[in-house]
């Protein structure tokens, strides 16, 4: 243990925004493939959900 006291009520760094970052990069690559495949199917199938 340290000798020197830890001192109460210190400020709280708030976390970084870097994950939240990467977290909102990511969403963005789902979405834009679901939507790619959406439009692919679309156009090569003539349906998004429906069985070829």
């Amino acid at each position: 243990m340290s000798p020197m006291p830890q001192p109460r009520g210190g400020k709280i760094s708030p976390p970084s925004n870097l994950y939240t970052a990467i977290l909102a990069v990511a969403f963005g690559v789902v979405l834009a493939t679901t939507a790619y495949v959406a439009l692919a199917c679309h156009a090569r199938y003539g349906t998004i959900f429906g069985m070829p």
